[in-house]
């Protein structure tokens, strides 16, 4: 099955403990901040103290952190062209899709889309956590588990960001970070749903990775550097039934991340959308993360 990974870099490595199913996280979250995220949590926190923090952490991210970013992932971005070409639909509201596989990886995503800014639906475990307060302030949004009522409120504001503001969403479809994992894991259908629900496109974006240099491997023990390429808008397709359509953006979006990670999508490893089979697939190894002590 190696071979059915074409152009680009495989780094195959065995240091993270990839979980059996492909949603599932790895890596612990040390703390609790009790926050409930139900129908009164303020998803998107529009207070001036809280506008006015984000502003100072994106002004920072300008001027400093992209690029360390840049450097600390040996990272290049391909296809900006397309974020100009087609600017226009863009700037009405979009949805963005993007396998994860670097604990840095969305700081990647919001330099290569600008001047367009994101929002990131995220873990709600993570949001809870230690990290929840920088992960709000760059965007953060909760997604709210085991309450209807407040997926009905979350959802409401989502259709808010995208129909009323005009904004960026951005969705990691895979269900969660497997760092430095090279095929494209099944997608599941939220980033569909919302995008046939608000009649927004997807732009597809996907990190490939290349052999590090010398220095970066020896030195500095990088497993691989990260390549961004961003694709062309897709749009639900509205001769099909609501639910088809949901299904038909869903596969088409996982087809065109496998595409522009250098995937033939015929020959990916993993079925497009999430299920109950959707296991991890042992190609290079069954043994994953033995003496794992957290990434960094």
């Amino acid at each position: 099955m190696a071979d059915n990974v074409v152009n680009m870099f495989d780094p195959k490595t065995d240091k993270f403990p990839y979980p059996v199913e492909t949603d599932k996280h790895y890596l612990k979250v040390h703390m609790d901040r009790g926050y409930v995220f139900d129908t009164k949590y303020p998803y998107i926190d529009r207070s001036k103290w809280f506008r006015f923090r984000q502003g100072v952490v994106r002004f920072l991210l300008n001027i400093f952190v992209f690029h360390v970013a840049t450097v600390r992932m040996g990272l290049r971005i391909e296809g900006r062209e397309n974020i100009k070409k087609h600017r226009d639909v863009l700037k009405n509201g979009a949805v963005s899709v993007a396998n994860h596989v670097h604990m840095w990886d969305y700081i990647a995503v919001m330099k290569a889309i600008r001047p367009f800014r994101s929002n990131l639906l995220a873990w709600a475990p993570n949001i809870n956590g230690e990290n929840g307060t920088l992960i709000r302030m760059v965007g953060g949004i909760p997604i709210p588990e085991g309450n209807t009522a407040a997926t009905k409120t979350y959802l409401k504001v989502m259709r808010n960001l995208l129909i009323k503001d005009h904004g960026w969403l951005h969705i990691y479809s895979e269900g969660s970070m497997w760092e430095y994992y090279r095929p494209i894991r099944p997608f599941k259908r939220g980033a569909s749903h919302i995008a046939c629900d608000c009649d927004k496109p997807i732009l597809p974006l996907a990190f490939s990775y290349r052999e590090p240099g010398w220095i970066r491997k020896h030195v500095f023990r990088q497993i691989a550097t990260f390549t961004l390429r961003i694709g062309e808008p897709l749009f639900p397709d509205k001769d099909l039934s609501p639910k088809e359509r949901e299904k038909d953006l869903t596969i088409r979006t996982h087809d065109a991340v496998c595409t522009l990670a250098g995937i033939d999508p015929k020959e990916n490893i993993y079925s497009p959308l999430f299920g109950e089979d959707s296991k991890r697939v042992d190609y290079y190894t069954s043994t994953y993360g033995v003496g794992y002590k957290g990434s960094h």
